[in-house]
């Protein structure tokens, strides 16, 4: 009987003590999401997607493996703000409110203009950054003002507030719609187009890299730049908003912009 018993006492202790393990595992591999390191629970970060077209410096742009510029370190401190991991996806331009609709991106960031019809399909954040639209030329044009920009052919970005307003100032016929601002200025390089028009920002950035280009000193347009989001996904909305704000008051965002544009 004493064997018997401390047998049955030993087997009682075994299986405590996987018990008590599996009872541990089972805590630390799911508790909402939560994962055990050092015997502590850290909750899993939740993903941010930000889809962006990396052909526009200084706001996007490749640097290596890397998408870096003023809209990446914004958003990688949206990110901070809110506990979150930043993804971010490059993306033909046209393709970024089409994705955030259909949910396969949770916001657009990309030099984007707020515009009506661009409210139609998608809710914007606040600003967090102006942009001027100007024209880029050969420096022996006989483009001189904007008024001579009538009936010349134009290179625009598809989709940009750019290929908006021109098609709507100057006519779809005199318009040529490229991929990238990067393709469109080579497209004036080359006598395809006879102007692009185009952000500020980029448009500096093209006529340093390519000798004979200029651009015109009359801005064309004057816009705000904002975030895009999904009409149905208002709380992402709100909660990027209010860190969007908190980045404004404190300097961080004019520190960001002011590192990518310094002033002149």
């Amino acid at each position: 009987m004493k064997k018997n018993t401390k047998k049955i006492l030993a087997i009682l202790a075994v299986v405590a003590v996987l018990a008590a393990v599996l009872a541990a595992c089972a805590k630390g591999a799911s508790n909402n999401g939560e994962t055990t390191t050092a015997g502590e629970t850290e909750a899993a970060k939740e993903t941010l997607v930000m889809a962006t077209n990396a052909e526009f410096p200084p706001y996007e742009f490749h640097e290596g493996e890397s998408i870096v510029g003023i809209d990446a370190e914004i958003a990688q401190a949206i990110a901070d703000k809110l506990g979150m991991e930043l993804k971010i996806e490059d993306v033909a331009f046209d393709s970024i409110i089409p994705g955030v609709q259909a949910g396969k991106y949770d916001m657009g960031m990309a030099g984007m203009t707020v515009t009506d019809e661009r409210l139609k399909s998608v809710n914007f954040s606040d600003s967090y950054a102006k942009g001027v639209q100007v024209v880029i030329v050969k420096e022996d044009s006989d483009i001189k003002t904007l008024d001579d920009v009538n009936g010349k052919k134009i290179g625009v970005q598809t989709s940009t507030t750019g290929d908006i307003y021109a098609t709507g100032d100057y006519g779809e016929e005199n318009i040529t719609k490229f991929d990238n601002g990067a393709v469109a200025v080579q497209a004036l390089l080359s006598g395809k187009v006879d102007c692009v028009i185009i952000d500020n920002e980029p448009a500096k950035s093209y006529v340093k890299a390519n000798e004979g280009l200029k651009i015109l000193e009359t801005a064309y347009v004057e816009e705000d730049y904002a975030i895009c989001f999904n009409k149905d996904d208002t709380e992402l909305q709100e909660k990027v908003n209010g860190a969007l704000k908190e980045l404004i008051a404190d300097g961080t965002v004019k520190t960001i912009v002011d590192k990518y544009i310094p002033a002149e």
